[in-house]
């Protein structure tokens, strides 16, 4: 489990970045060179360098190089660890929620019940009638 627990940790980490995610919904796309992945973004070479070797170590994207172009590509098995950690706590949250729910229906139900109405307020004495005046 704590290996599990690490690479989870590190792709959240490595998604945590703006540039990163931009680099990823880029990769997303298809693969693509690291100066082609540089090129939109506002910093040097080597600071889009470090971003991917970040994304690397997370196993979130995986380079080949051929020649002198290192191509990147996203590795979708990362990505689907971290997507099932966040269904498994999306289901849990939805089952506690529909059992509010039915909780609630209940309670309005009990409440809306013809045999529960609430106490009318009382209106006070009743004034006495009028006394005739005399003639």
């Amino acid at each position: 489990m704590l290996n599990r627990s690490d690479a989870l940790d590190r792709v959240y980490q490595a998604l945590a970045d703006p540039t990163r995610r931009r680099i990823v919904d880029r990769l997303a796309r298809g693969p693509s060179s690291v100066s082609a992945l540089a090129e939109p973004l506002d910093m040097s070479l080597p600071a889009v360098l470090q971003h991917l070797q970040v994304l690397e170590a997370s196993g979130l994207v995986r380079s080949e190089k051929v020649g002198r172009v290192r191509t990147c590509r996203l590795d979708a098995s990362a990505m689907s660890a971290a997507e099932g950690w966040i269904a498994a706590r999306r289901g849990t949250w939805e089952r506690r929620l529909d059992r509010l729910g039915e909780l609630l229906a209940e309670q309005l139900t009990v409440f809306s019940d013809s045999t529960l109405t609430p106490p009318r307020p009382d209106p006070g004495p009743t004034p006495a009638p009028p006394r005739p005046s005399p003639p």
